[in-house]
């Protein structure tokens, strides 16, 4: 029988990981968009790196940066009281390195590719910076937005390698839904494992499409 706990962990983990990094990947993709800072080529690799780095290599860096045993990973647990490794706060952290460039690319591609006079004329009526940023170029990049936003969830749902070495497998608390299908085949249980693919495959397609045909309607309205 399915049990719906992973499922719900898994889509509470996705939302958590999403918003924080909506607050987090807008500035950071200003940043990267207009900035001229000579190290700008090394943040922009820093936060490519999980597209090709293997899940299980950041995995293990991050347990062992978060282990007791470790001096950051003992500063944490005595000085902030968190325990990182083996606990859902340890997987949003994970989950927040690893999704980094699906929410930051699309925003960062979309605020390079607005004409330079939108910035200009807000500067030149006086605007500040923070507010040519919310009142200007974020409605114009509302289809990269959307797009930051779907991706970082919908990767965030499929992660494993890193879960499984940061979370470990501890049902109510690490378990998500990917874990679950990995415990279930190695049982031999593929009906159940079939269940909670099942579920996850529906729900991703149905969002990509969501995104894709709000997208598309956008760019025909807005000639975009």
């Amino acid at each position: 029988m399915m049990n719906w706990e992973p499922l719900i962990l898994t889509f509470k983990l996705a939302i958590i990981t999403t918003a924080i990094l909506f607050v987090l990947g807008i500035p950071l993709a200003y940043w990267l968009a207009y900035s001229k800072s000579k190290i700008k080529p090394v943040i922009e690799t820093l936060v490519s790196m999980p597209l090709v780095l293997p899940p299980t290599v950041l995995g293990f860096y991050l347990l062992v940066a978060f282990s007791p045993n470790n001096a950051f990973g003992n500063w944490i647990n005595e000085w902030l009281g968190l325990r990182l490794i083996f606990s859902f706060e340890g997987l949003v952290i994970a989950s927040i390195l690893y999704s980094l460039p699906f929410m930051v690319q699309p925003i960062q591609a979309g605020l390079a590719g607005l004409p330079s006079n939108y910035k200009e004329a807000s500067y030149v009526l006086g605007k500040s910076k923070f507010i040519t940023l919310l009142k200007v170029l974020l409605p114009n990049i509302k289809p990269a937005l959307l797009t930051g936003i779907v991706l970082s969830f919908a990767h965030t749902i499929g992660e494993f390698g890193v879960v499984l070495m940061i979370g470990g497998n501890i049902p109510g608390e690490t378990k998500v839904a990917s874990i679950a299908i990995y415990d279930e085949v190695e049982a031999l249980n593929y009906d159940t494992a079939n269940m909670y693919s099942l579920i996850l495959l529906v729900i991703t397609f149905s969002i990509l499409l969501t995104v894709y045909l709000i997208n598309g309607g956008y760019l025909k309205k807005y000639g975009r």
